[in-house]
């Protein structure tokens, strides 16, 4: 049996994304695809326009052949903890031969020569490192600068998705994994376009821009560019934004904000940054424009963005902390997967391999996981909770759905 990987978003599934699992079909001989996909809120700062019962419906839909949820603390995580917490699932899962992922170089060569620089951490490279921090760039433009200087690789740091397949490749490395990985060079629009290009694979964040005024419903501008399944999904749901959570963001600043008690003890908040947020809640007016609000030269918007909504959910630094020390990810939740005759060969010889337990139902995972891994569970389970609570108040004269009696998607194959 093989079996491939992808850590994905889907935000929303795209074209670009089905044409990944067809070639992922077409070129590794896999028996199986699995999916390690964001829960509600994903790693840019931002809530995921559908949720994740809906992204993981439209995966399965298109070829994968289950879905795990990859918990909070990641999906929300900087590209190196987002990149640690699913390769850490992957590898507990017992059964991934192949992680593939995309890229804007392409050149798997490169990527590993980049991740080895910042890997070993050689004296020339904090040198490098150090001196552009001090000239007042934000970290990952630092990191990109001292990397090109020593590598000679051209801004290969500036692209996302190569950022991205860097931290993955750093992430097999330091846990010595036996998953090889693939890259598959990313074709179509820039991953940060705002725009819909005829003949051209889109940007998730194009898709997302054009649907943010579209209360009419008409996804008609949409046809040619997502799959069917995905373009139903997004006519059928409730879309959620940044400013969706306005309200409830506002409400937990001024929870926190006191003479004596800041932000230090949010996950990923430096004193500078909590001093920041505190001195310019009373500006709050929305979401997306307080995150601009506190938007500094060495300090990025996609940071501040993360950084709120880690306030917003209560996510702690403390916490964090934990996850890392206990290895990451010590269980997988499991969303969605794809059956023969009622049964999945695949989750059969997960349950043979994996050295962590498979959760099928939150409530019962309450009760199973030990202490430090119900820190993990209790944050997806609120993050669920407060997404729905959002939706249900856009919706109105709706409750919002209950995590706890969720259950998992099941497809035939």
């Amino acid at each position: 049996m093989k079996v491939a990987a992808i850590i994905a978003e889907y935000n929303p599934f795209h074209n670009g994304h089905l044409f990944q699992i067809d070639t992922i079909r077409k070129t590794t001989d896999a028996d199986y695809i699995i999916v390690i996909l964001s829960g509600d809120f994903v790693q840019r700062g931002e809530p995921a326009i559908l949720d994740k019962y809906a992204r993981c419906r439209i995966a399965l839909l298109c070829g994968a052949d289950a879905v795990f949820e990859l918990p909070v603390y990641f999906s929300l995580g900087s590209a190196e903890y987002f990149a640690q917490g699913a390769v850490s699932l992957l590898n507990r899962l017992g059964v991934v031969d192949i992680l593939h992922f995309g890229s804007e170089c392409g050149n798997l060569n490169i990527l590993y020569k980049c991740a080895k620089l910042i890997t070993d951490e050689t004296d020339e490279y904090k040198r490098l490192l150090n001196l552009h921090l001090k000239e007042g760039k934000s970290f990952p433009l630092a990191r990109s600068e001292a990397v090109k200087s020593l590598s000679g690789f051209s801004d290969i740091l500036s692209s996302p998705n190569n950022i991205l397949a860097m931290e993955y490749i750093k992430a097999l490395r330091q846990s010595k994994s036996t998953i090889t990985p693939v890259t598959l060079q990313r074709n179509g629009a820039d991953f940060h376009s705002n725009a819909l290009l005829e003949e051209e694979l889109p940007s998730a964040n194009a898709i997302r821009k054009s649907l943010v005024d579209r209360s009419d419903g008409n996804l008609s501008h949409l046809n040619g560019y997502v799959p069917y399944a995905c373009l139903e999904a997004l006519r059928q749901n409730t879309l959620l934004f940044q400013n969706d959570f306005s309200q409830i963001l506002l409400y937990r600043l001024l929870q926190n904000i006191s003479p004596y008690k800041k932000f230090s003890h949010i996950y990923d908040i430096s004193p500078e940054l909590s001093n920041t947020i505190s001195a310019n809640v009373m500006r709050f007016v929305s979401f997306e424009a307080f995150a601009h609000l506190c938007k500094s030269r060495n300090i990025t918007y996609t940071h501040i963005c993360r950084s709120l909504m880690h306030i917003l959910l209560d996510m702690t630094q403390e916490n964090a902390d934990i996850l890392k020390a206990e290895g990451y990810c010590s269980y997988a939740r499991l969303l969605g997967f794809r059956t023969q005759g009622g049964k999945s060969e695949l989750l059969r010889q997960m349950k043979k391999h994996t050295s962590i337990p498979i959760i099928t139902s939150p409530s019962k995972g309450l009760n199973q996981l030990p202490k430090r891994a119900l820190i993990s569970l209790k944050a997806d389970i609120h993050a669920a909770n407060i997404y729905e609570g959002v939706k249900a108040q856009k919706m109105t004269h709706v409750s919002p759905l209950n995590e706890l009696t969720r259950e998992i998607i099941k497809l035939p194959q």
